[in-house]
């Protein structure tokens, strides 16, 4: 199949009018900087991106840093893999979202790791249907526990 090649001006209006957050890390230290975020992750978030750039993007878990999934993202990070996991991130105005977040990194042509690129997918209406179901599914376990 023959690749399309793409303009980078097109490539740039394609991530800038993306309805997910895109966002392009670098690895510094034991920090991952944010060097672009797109306008729907300011959207997202209520960041701007003057606000937030060359920051690590671990402030948006605010003092929620203990979750599985933050474990999960810095293992694949540190070991240079592909990650995809949902976890609770927080918006400017400290409201919770569920983030459905992609990190995938990026290697240059010497195989150098040079980037990393994440997308991030706010997931919080699907996670409150979750809850509702399980506990819907709770309380019919209840109720025939009782008829039992």
């Amino acid at each position: 199949m023959k690749k399309f090649p793409l303009r980078h001006e097109l490539l740039l209006h394609l991530i800038e009018s993306a309805q997910d957050g895109i966002v392009l890390a670098e690895k510094e230290g034991e920090d991952t900087i944010l060097v672009y975020v797109n306008p729907a992750f300011e959207k997202l978030t209520g960041y701007s991106a003057e606000e937030i750039l060359f920051q690590d993007c671990r402030f948006l878990q605010g003092d929620d840093r203990e979750q599985n999934a933050v474990r999960v993202i810095r293992n694949a990070v540190d070991n240079n893999k592909p990650v995809r996991t949902v976890l609770k991130n927080y918006r400017k105005d400290g409201s919770l979202f569920w983030n459905e977040l992609s990190v995938t990194p990026y290697f240059d042509e010497y195989d150098k790791l040079t980037y990393y690129i994440g997308i991030q997918k706010d997931v919080t209406e699907e996670m409150a249907l979750r809850e509702a179901l399980n506990k819907a599914q709770q309380e019919i376990a209840d109720l025939r526990a009782q008829l039992s």
